[in-house]
């Protein structure tokens, strides 16, 4: 919008003024200040947040006479897409939109410029329709752009060729991993996952052939099938990157790299263990820009939301988090250290590996090479005067006795164990060989979670079908409200704005429409959780060692709210859907 006329910025101050968008007085001030700043009136709308970014294009469109598109909700089809490369797209910040009749539809920042506009059209040789958009709805389309996955193809159809002509070369695997298309290839791969918003990459030999997967929420999907004889070359390429032995084949190996994709710091683990036709890898994308580590937006609400944060501003005791892998509980932990951080509090970790580096927090990363365990890491810990001790994982029953003994000393100490439930986690605590009194007198808040995708901004409402009603009445018809005027109340002692009543003949959900951008009509994931406080007839049942089934039903009587409640609440509210939620939580209550 560099080359819009003084002619054009006087029409906007009139049509701003006009519209009672900007007050007159405020205007005329704008523009001496702009005067006075030698900048323009657009430029000092924008850094003086007078006007919205959003309003002030559509404003602009309007007096140079170029039709204006917001593109913030909108979804392009791949094959649009790619009538623009995504360099070009960058370089002009200009995205295509549609097809018209013989015609290119293209979103631009700088609409005006005619001969920017001239420009992108002998670049890309198509006739243009203009259209004015504004930075934030185009870079949501350029982030809609896949990453071109066939010239990994390309590149491994090279690496065939030149295995076939020089044997001598497919005998160095040195030779191959330095050469550059297989630099090419990985990255590539690296930038697809990052766009996609993956957070593994499965590497993985079949007898014939490499097949490359992405878990993507949580659901792992093929992206490619490659060439087998491009598998060692491109194995130590990750090797030698993450600082491992590439003529080790025998053993696993773990190790870690970082890169910087898509404009954006991603650190990766590196697993590569033996299997019968290669080496499988699997890379963990660990994106430092992505997460808030806030607990509402986490999906915590409610009675589980309080009861955390009840647990936390214990000084001392036990906050333990249970779940599958992957189920988010060391992001959860990281939430509730940035919950409590403060200057006042010495906080120390004991992580393997360190995911996430937060200021303020003295993380350590166990080395079991050099001795450092978490059991040695903790005693070692307990010497550094900490207020707050965060462990990775009870792994074993002398890291298990340690937290503890931490926990009865005047520490608050958060760490997470493998159970299914937020109750399994006192009779796992029995089987390490710790003491049903210590566990009494320690633990005082667990919280049992898995994670469920998010149902995508496009969607479709529909009335749940008589099966998917009675489950609903089933699990949680006995929490919702039972008249009208219940709805505020029991809405804000469940954390859920405008929850439906009970007992209806149906209930309104809603389910995602399955795009390139959202697969399946999800994107996104949020957790569901159940949060149990150790109350004194909690006490009891473990000093007794009651088994996690007559715990998990007196917690239930207390109010605690299951995993499988807590997301069909969340179904009920437009956040993922019931099927979701029966995938996650099958083995729960």
């Amino acid at each position: 919008m560099a080359l819009i006329t003084n002619d054009i910025q006087a029409r906007l101050a009139k049509l701003l003024s006009e519209e009672g968008l900007v007050r007159a007085e405020v205007i005329s001030q704008s523009v001496e200040n702009a005067k006075a700043a030698n900048q323009s009136l657009i430029a000092y709308f924008l850094e003086n947040k007078i006007v919205d970014n959003e309003i002030l294009v559509h404003a602009i469109s309007y007096v140079s006479g170029v039709p204006y598109v917001n593109l913030a909700t909108s979804s392009i089809d791949q094959s649009i897409l790619d009538l623009v490369p995504l360099d070009i797209a960058e370089r002009n910040m200009a995205v295509p939109i549609a097809e018209v009749q013989n015609r290119l539809a293209v979103a631009m920042l700088d609409a005006t410029n005619v001969q920017a506009v001239d420009y992108l059209s002998s670049l890309i040789q198509r006739p243009l329709k203009v259209f004015m958009a504004s930075q934030e709805s185009i870079r949501h389309v350029l982030d809609q752009y896949k990453t071109d996955l066939s010239t990994v193809d390309e590149i491994a159809e090279k690496t065939e060729l030149s295995d076939a002509a020089d044997a001598d070369m497919k005998r160095s695997a040195q030779t191959i991993i330095q050469d550059s298309p297989i630099s090419k290839a990985l990255s590539t791969i690296l930038e697809y996952a990052v766009r996609a918003k993956a957070s593994d990459i499965h590497v993985e030999p079949l007898e014939k052939s490499l097949k490359i997967r992405c878990r993507i929420d949580g659901v792992l999907r093929e992206i490619m099938n490659l060439p087998k004889s491009i598998e060692p070359a491109l194995v130590s390429r990750i090797k030698i990157l993450s600082s491992l032995k590439i003529d080790e084949h025998r053993i696993p190996q773990d190790g870690q790299f970082a890169v910087s994709v898509a404009n954006k710091e991603v650190d990766l683990r590196i697993a590569i263990s033996p299997v019968i036709w290669g080496e499988q890898v699997v890379i963990r994308l660990l994106d430092k820009s992505g997460s808030s580590f806030d607990l509402e937006q986490m999906g915590y609400a409610g009675r589980a939301l309080r009861t955390i944060r009840k647990g936390i501003a214990a000084p001392n005791g036990m906050v333990l988090t249970s779940g599958p892998t992957g189920s988010g509980k060391s992001t959860s932990l990281y939430a509730l250290i940035k919950e409590i951080k403060d200057e006042s509090v010495n906080i120390i970790t004991l992580e393997d590996p360190v995911e996430y580096k937060m200021d303020g927090v003295n993380q350590i990363q166990v080395n079991s090479d050099v001795g450092l365990t978490f059991a040695a890491g903790l005693r070692s810990i307990l010497r550094l005067d900490p207020d707050i001790v965060m462990v990775g994982e009870v792994r074993d029953g002398e890291t298990a006795n340690l937290a503890v003994q931490a926990a009865l000393t005047g520490h608050l100490v958060f760490s997470t164990l493998h159970t299914n439930s937020a109750a399994g986690i006192l009779p796992r605590l029995l089987d390490m060989g710790i003491e049903p009194f210590l566990i009494a007198s320690t633990v005082n808040t667990i919280i049992g979670q898995r994670l469920v995708r998010r149902v995508s901004e496009k969607r479709n409402v529909y009335q749940s079908s008589p099966i998917e009603t009675e489950a609903i009445m089933e699990t949680v018809g006995h929490l919702l409200p039972k008249t009208k005027e219940d709805v505020a109340a029991v809405s804000a002692d469940l954390g859920y704005r405008d929850l439906p009543l009970a007992n209806q003949k149906s209930y309104s959900l809603v389910r995602g429409r399955d795009t390139p951008q959202t697969p399946g009509g999800y994107k996104g994931r949020a957790g569901i959780y159940e949060v149990m406080e150790v109350s004194e007839e909690v006490q009891q049942l473990i000093i007794k060692r009651a088994t996690a089934a007559e715990v998990q039903k007196v917690a239930v009587a207390q109010g605690m709210i299951t995993m499988r409640q807590d997301g069909y609440l969340k179904a009920l509210t437009g956040l993922t859907t019931i099927e979701e939620v029966n995938r996650v939580a099958a083995d729960t209550a």
